[in-house]
C-alpha cells in the first residue's frame, strides 16, 4: 500500500517511485521465465506474435527488444499482474473498479537498446477520462547510462501533447519539450514506477554494458473508456480483463476535447511507429 506521501506525490508529480517493491527471489524468477522466453529467437527467425528483435543486428542475432503481453502468456507474469499487492496499490490510484489493459516488457540490451522518445501513454489509447496508470518494474538496476526511464514532472494535468504531424499520429510529441525539466528516475532491480498516463516520458539507447529490462504493465478504471480507433482498439482488446470490483454501465467522461490517433501505415510497436517518423523526417529534412 501506498503512504499519504507517496500518495499525494503521485498526484501533485504525476509519477511515484516505490523501492523493492520486488523481492531479489522475485526479480530473479521473472528474469529466468524472460530468459526462456526468448531462447532460440533471432532476428531472421522469431514469433512476431510473441516478440520484437532488435532491428539492428545480424540476421542470426538474438537480442530480443520487446517481449509482448507476457500478462496474458505466461504464468508468474499473470500472477504478478493479479495480486493483491499490486492491485491494493492501483486501488488506491484509480478505485476499486480496475480493467488490466495490457502488459509488455522492454529489454533495452547493452550498447544497442533502443531510444523511446518523449510520449504521453493516453495519446495511443483514448479513453473518456484519465484514470490509467502505468506501472514499470526495473528487472535490473537501472541507470542514465543504460537507459532509466526520464519523466517531466507535474505535467500530467494540462491537455494532451501533440503527437502528430500532417494529420498523422507519429507515437512521440511533435512539439517543442522542455527537457531541462526531465528528471531520471533511477532505481535497483525490485523497485517499482507509478505513472499518470498523462506523464510525458521517454529513455535513451543503453550505452552500457548492462541491460535494462523493464516490465509495464497498464490499468484503469473500469467506467474509464476506450474510443474507437480502428484496428488498434480492436487488437488490444484481446488483452483486457476486469481484476478487481465490477464492470461498468456507464461511461465516465471528463474530457472535452479528445485526440484520436489516425495511423498512416500499419505498426506493430511504439518502437517502429517512432522509427517509421524518424526515418520520414531525415527524407524530408
Amino acid at each position: 500500500m501506498f503512504s499519504p506521501q507517496q500518495l499525494e506525490h503521485y498526484r501533485r508529480e504525476g509519477y511515484v517511485v516505490y523501492p523493492d517493491f520486488l523481492s531479489k527471489a522475485e526479480v530473479a524468477a521473472l528474469c529466468a521465465d524472460m530468459d526462456v522466453i526468448a531462447l532460440g529467437n533471432t532476428l531472421a527467425r522469431h514469433d512476431k506474435t510473441r516478440l520484437e528483435m532488435e532491428p539492428h543486428q545480424p540476421p542470426e542475432g538474438a537480442l530480443v527488444r520487446r517481449i509482448y503481453e507476457p500478462c496474458t502468456h505466461y504464468p508468474r507474469f499473470r500472477a504478478l499482474s493479479d495480486s493483491e499487492k499490486l492491485l491494493d496499490c492501483v486501488e488506491q490510484l484509480l478505485g476499486h473498479d480496475l480493467i488490466f489493459h495490457y502488459s509488455k516488457i522492454n529489454m533495452k540490451p547493452p550498447q544497442i537498446g533502443s531510444v523511446v522518445e518523449w510520449h504521453q501513454d493516453l495519446s495511443y489509447y483514448p479513453l473518456t477520462n484519465r484514470d490509467s496508470t502505468s506501472i514499470l518494474f526495473y528487472l535490473d538496476d537501472a541507470s542514465v547510462e543504460n537507459g532509466c526511464l526520464q519523466v517531466i514532472p507535474c505535467r500530467h494535468q494540462a491537455p494532451l501533447m501533440d503527437h502528430t504531424t500532417g494529420g498523422f499520429f507519429r507515437g512521440k510529441i511533435t512539439e517543442r519539450v522542455d527537457e531541462s525539466k526531465a528528471v531520471p528516475l533511477e532505481g535497483r532491480a525490485g523497485a517499482v514506477i507509478f505513472m499518470h498516463c498523462m506523464t510525458p516520458h521517454a529513455s535513451v539507447t543503453n550505452t552500457s554494458q548492462r541491460s535494462r529490462r523493464t516490465l509495464i504493465l497498464s490499468y484503469r478504471a473500469a467506467d474509464a473508456y476506450p474510443l474507437y480507433c480502428g484496428v488498434m482498439s480492436t487488437s488490444a482488446d484481446a488483452h483486457l480483463r476486469l481484476v478487481r470490483g465490477q464492470y461498468s454501465s456507464v461511461a465516465r467522461v471528463t474530457e472535452t476535447r479528445i485526440p484520436v490517433p489516425r495511423y498512416e501505415h500499419k505498426i506493430a510497436s511504439l518502437y517502429e511507429l517512432q522509427e517509421q517518423s524518424r526515418a520520414a523526417e531525415k527524407k524530408q529534412g
